[in-house]
C-alpha cells in the first residue's frame, strides 16, 4: 500500500498578465502585470517560456515525492442575488433566488428560476419547467453516456445558461493514478426556445468554483502538471524512487505546465489551445505542482473567437468568494500529518477506530444508531457536519510520531550502514494566501495585490469586503488539541495590507460558522459550548470584541434575519459537546455587547444539509417564511418555518413521495432546495420537484425527474 506524503504547499496566488496576444477579431491588449511586493507574496510573470519552465522544473524538484506529486484537496462555501432576467413579454411572478454570500454575485446551483421557468440540471440533463403549467417543457441530455451524469450546476442570465460539469478530481501523477481523470466540461445554452448547445468548454483539471456579476462569468480551474513518473523498479528505495521522479520533472516539457483547453462549438468544429507561456504568473514562493486558470465568460456574448480568455498562475487554490467589484481566491494551507509511507507489500495497521470521512461521520460523532443519552466518554472536538470539510487524521492511520524512535530495520543500529531511513517532512506554516482580482471592467481579471494572514479558513464566509477592506476570519491550531484560537484580521484592499487584528476567540476550539454584515461581525467557535462572537469592525485598525454568548451546541451557517436579529443553523449539543440533532436559533443582536438567544427549534436525531451548503437555505423576509432540508431517522424531508421577531415556530414537514426501487426497497427522497414562485412554494429533490400551496402547505403537484 502506498502512503503519500503530503509536501507542504504554501503558495496560492492570483496575478495580473502581461500584454495578451489579441484575438483575430481585434480586441484590446491586456495592461502590464502590476508587480507589488508584500514581502513572501509578490506576483510576477514570466519572462519567457524558458524562464517559465526553468522556473517551474526547479520549484517541482523540491516538492515531487518518491510517490508523486501530492492531490490538490478541494474545501468544500446574505442577500438575496438579483432578479434574473425575464423572458420578453412575460411577466414573472414574484419569485426567490439562489441564497448568496453578496447581493449582484450569483452563485452557480444546482436549479436557477426566473419565475416562469425553473431551470435544473441532474443526471447530465438540463431540464425547464414551465411554472404555470408545471410541466417538463423541454429537457437536453448534455452526457454522452447512459446513466448518472456527472455532478452539474448552473448560471443563468436571461435565455443563457452555463452548465458547469465537474467530473473526477486531480489525478495523483503516479504509475497508477489514484481516481478517475478529470472530465471538467463547461457548456453554455440556448434557452430561447428549444435548448440547444451553442458551445462547449473542455478545461485541462478540475473545477473549484464560479461567479457571475451581471452576465459574466469567471471560472476558476486547477491543474497539476501532466509528468508521467516511472514506474518503480523492483526493491527500489525511496530515495532511488525520489531520483528517478525528479529526473522526470527536470526532462519535463513547458507544455506539461500549460493547461490546455478544447472548445466545440455549435456547428461541432473543435478548437484546441494551449495558454501561452506570457499569460502565467507566479508568487516568489510556490510548489510548481499546481496551476490555477480563471476563465471568462459574457453569457450575453457566448464563446468569440477570443476564447475564455485565460490567465494562469503557477498556484493552488481552494476557496472563491466575489463582490460586485473583486475576486478573490484564497488557498487554505494543506492538512497535513507527518507519515513516513510504508512498503508497497507492508499494509497499514488495522484500524482502531473506523476513518472520518466525507460521507461517514467520525467515531467521536453520534449517528442515527447512537442514542443521544448513551453513556461516552469526554468528548473529542465534534467532526463537522459538512462534508467538504476535511478532517484530522484517523487514529487508525499508521502514523509514527516524529519523537518516538522507529523500529524499522533501517533505524535498527545492527542494520547495514547504507541503509537510509524515510526522511520526515516538516510541518509547514499553518496560513492562507488570499489573492484580489479586479472584475469591474470586461475581459480577463486585473491582479491587485495578495495578503498573507496565519491559520486556515472555514469556507467564503470567512471572507468579507467592506468600505476598502477585507476582513478575514482563520483558527490557528497547533495540533495538540487544546490550544486552537481563532482571529480575524483586517487587510487593505487596495495592498492586502494588514492594518488590524482582533484574536484570542474561542481558545481550545475552532471556527464553525462566520458573519460579516456591513461593519459587524459575527463568529461561532466549538468544541463543547458555542460561544457567540460580535466583533465591531467599524475601526479597520482596532476591530474588537464586543459581546459574548454561550450556549450549548453551535451554529454552522448565520443568517441576517429582520433587523436586530440573527438566524442560526446548527445542531444542538450536551455539555460534553455530543451533537444531538438539528436546532434554529434566533438571536437578539440589536445590542452588540449583550447577544441573547431569544427563541431555538430543536429536532432531535437529525441532520440539515444547510449546515454546510448555504445554498440549501430559503429566507422569504416578506413573511419571515424559512425551508431547511431534514434527515431524520424515520423520513426525510423539508422543515418549514415561521421566523418572526421573537420566536421560531415549526409549521409543517413536505415530504416528497416515497419510491420504490425495483421493488425490492422504498426510500424517502432528501429534499436539496426549495424556492418560492408566487403563491406556491416548490422543492427539489433527486427523485423530482414538488409543488405545495406556501399558505397551507397542501400538496398541488409533482413533477418527476426521472
Amino acid at each position: 500500500m502506498k502512503t503519500m506524503i503530503r509536501t507542504a504547499v504554501t503558495a496560492a496566488t492570483l496575478a495580473a498578465v502581461t500584454a495578451a496576444c489579441t484575438s483575430s477579431t481585434g480586441g484590446t491588449r491586456n495592461p502590464p502585470p502590476v508587480r507589488a511586493d508584500l514581502g513572501a507574496v509578490r506576483l510576477v510573470a514570466y519572462s519567457s517560456c524558458d524562464d517559465l519552465l526553468a522556473g517551474l522544473r526547479e520549484q517541482a524538484v523540491k516538492n515531487v515525492s518518491p510517490y508523486g506529486f501530492g492531490g490538490a484537496m478541494p474545501m468544500m462555501s446574505i442577500a438575496r442575488d438579483a432578479r434574473e432576467s425575464v423572458p420578453q413579454g412575460k411577466s414573472a411572478p414574484e419569485h426567490s433566488t439562489t441564497n448568496v454570500h453578496e447581493a449582484g454575485v450569483d452563485e452557480p446551483d444546482l436549479v436557477k428560476t426566473d419565475g416562469n421557468r425553473v431551470i435544473t440540471v441532474s443526471d447530465g440533463t438540463l431540464r425547464i419547467i414551465d411554472t404555470a403549467t408545471r410541466k417538463i417543457t423541454s429537457s437536453l441530455k448534455l452526457t454522452e453516456h447512459d446513466g448518472p451524469g456527472i455532478p452539474s450546476d448552473l448560471l443563468v442570465s436571461g435565455d443563457r445558461a452555463l452548465v458547469l460539469m465537474r467530473g473526477g478530481d486531480i489525478m495523483y501523477k503516479t504509475a497508477r493514478p489514484i481516481g478517475p481523470p478529470s472530465d471538467t466540461r463547461y457548456v453554455v445554452v440556448d434557452l430561447s426556445g428549444e435548448p440547444k448547445v451553442l458551445s462547449t468548454i473542455k478545461p485541462q483539471g478540475s473545477y473549484v468554483d464560479a461567479r457571475m456579476v451581471g452576465s459574466t462569468v469567471r471560472l476558476v480551474t486547477r491543474s497539476q502538471p501532466d509528468v508521467t513518473f516511472p514506474e518503480p523498479k523492483g526493491e527500489a528505495t525511496e530515495a532511488e524512487r525520489l531520483k528517478a521522479n525528479q529526473a522526470a520533472v527536470r526532462q519535463a516539457p513547458a507544455e506539461a505546465w500549460l493547461p490546455k483547453i478544447e472548445i466545440t462549438d455549435a456547428s461541432g468544429a473543435v478548437t484546441k489551445s494551449t495558454v501561452p507561456c506570457e499569460r502565467v504568473s507566479h508568487p516568489a514562493d510556490y510548489t510548481g505542482t499546481s496551476m490555477l486558470t480563471v476563465h471568462t465568460i459574457d453569457l450575453a456574448q457566448g464563446v468569440t473567437a477570443a476564447g475564455t480568455d485565460p490567465i494562469v498562475l503557477a498556484a493552488d487554490g481552494d476557496i472563491v468568494y466575489g463582490t460586485g467589484q473583486s475576486l478573490y481566491v484564497a488557498s487554505n494551507p494543506r492538512w497535513w500529518f507527518p507519515v513516513r509511507p510504508l512498503p508497497i507489500d507492508e499494509p497499514p495497521p488495522p484500524a482502531t477506530t473506523p476513518p472520518a470521512t466525507a460521507s461517514a461521520p467520525a467515531a467521536s460523532t453520534p449517528t442515527d444508531s447512537t442514542p443521544a443519552d448513551s453513556p461516552v466518554a469526554p468528548a473529542e472536538e465534534p467532526t463537522p457536519t459538512d462534508p467538504s470539510v476535511p478532517v484530522s487524521p484517523p487514529t487508525g492511520t499508521a502514523t509514527p510520531a516524529p519523537d518516538v524512535p522507529s523500529t524499522s530495520a533501517s533505524d535498527d543500529p545492527a542494520a547495514p550502514s547504507s541503509a537510509e531511513p524515510s526522511p520526515m517532512p516538516t510541518a509547514p506554516p499553518e496560513e492562507t494566501e488570499v489573492h484580489r482580482f479586479d472584475i469591474t471592467a470586461p475581459g480577463a481579471p486585473v491582479y491587485v495585490a495578495s495578503g498573507k494572514v496565519p491559520g486556515r479558513l472555514l469556507n467564503q464566509y470567512s471572507l468579507s469586503e467592506h468600505d476598502g477592506h477585507l476582513r478575514i476570519a482563520t483558527t490557528r491550531d497547533p495540533g495538540d488539541g487544546t490550544s486552537s484560537f481563532s482571529a480575524v484580521y483586517v487587510l487593505k484592499s487596495a495592498t492586502m495590507a494588514k492594518v488590524g487584528e482582533v484574536g484570542g476567540l474561542g481558545k481550545g476550539e475552532r471556527i464553525y460558522s462566520v458573519r460579516f454584515i456591513g461593519p459587524i461581525g459575527y463568529c461561532v467557535t466549538f468544541r463543547q459550548v458555542d460561544p457567540l462572537y460580535t466583533l465591531d469592525l467599524r475601526d479597520p485598525a482596532a476591530p474588537k470584541v464586543t459581546g459574548e454568548l454561550k450556549i450549548t451546541g453551535y451554529s454552522a451557517y448565520l443568517h441576517p434575519g429582520a433587523e436586530g436579529r440573527l438566524i442560526g443553523i446548527g445542531q444542538e449539543a450536551s455539555e460534553k459537546g455530543r451533537t444531538l440533532g438539528t436546532q434554529v436559533s434566533l438571536f437578539d443582536v440589536s445590542d452588540p455587547t449583550g447577544p441573547r438567544r431569544l427563541s431555538q427549534l430543536f429536532q432531535k436525531d437529525s441532520g440539515s444539509g444547510a449546515e454546510w451548503d448555504p445554498h440549501a437555505f430559503l429566507y422569504w423576509p416578506k413573511t419571515g417564511l424559512s425551508v431547511i432540508p431534514l434527515t431524520q431517522r424515520e423520513e426525510s424531508g423539508a422543515l418549514v418555518l415561521k421566523i418572526e421577531d421573537s420566536g421560531v415556530r415549526k409549521l409543517g414537514l413536505i415530504k416528497h413521495p416515497t419510491q420504490r426501487q425495483e421493488g425490492r426497497y422504498a426510500y424517502q427522497p432528501g429534499i436539496q432546495r426549495s424556492l418560492i414562485i408566487g403563491d406556491s412554494l416548490w422543492t427539489l429533490s433527486y427523485e423530482g420537484v414538488q409543488v405545495n400551496d406556501l399558505t397551507t402547505l397542501a400538496a398541488q403537484s409533482w413533477i418527476p425527474l426521472r
